[in-house]
């Protein structure tokens, strides 16, 4: 019996947790590979951007070229338009046809010439009383 006693006594055992001191180079040394490691990251996403922005405004380019060559275009073939319905043989077709228009002969043509005004006196003349 006396056996059996010593296994029923109760031992208090504290579990305390260990806290251990904080490493002062070696938390520096973490925080200086954050700091690269962040540096690099910000560098990488910097160029990054850059080269985005580069392709973009590159299809900008792109785009703009293709719009200005076909304004051109558009423009060319507004020109050809205006100087076709400008042409003294269309202008003279539809004048006969449409607003029945003649052409005049050479006895009703009238030519007015056109009169220059005659240069003022160098000295005005003033009447008195």
């Amino acid at each position: 019996m006396a056996e059996s006693f010593e296994y029923a006594i109760h031992k208090d055992v504290r579990n305390n947790p260990i806290v251990r001191e904080l490493d002062a180079a070696r938390q520096l040394d973490l925080w200086k590979s954050v700091g690269v490691a962040a540096f690099l990251v910000v560098a990488l996403l910097f160029w990054a951007w850059q080269q985005f922005e580069l392709l973009r405004h590159g299809y900008e380019v792109e785009d703009l070229q293709r719009y200005q060559v076909a304004e051109e275009d558009t423009a060319r073939h507004l020109r050809l338009e205006i100087d076709s319905l400008r042409s003294p043989k269309r202008i003279e077709a539809l004048a006969i046809e449409r607003l029945h228009l003649v052409v005049p002969s050479a006895d009703d043509a009238i030519v007015i010439e056109r009169v220059v005004p005659a240069q003022p006196p160098a000295k005005s003349v003033v009447a008195r009383r």
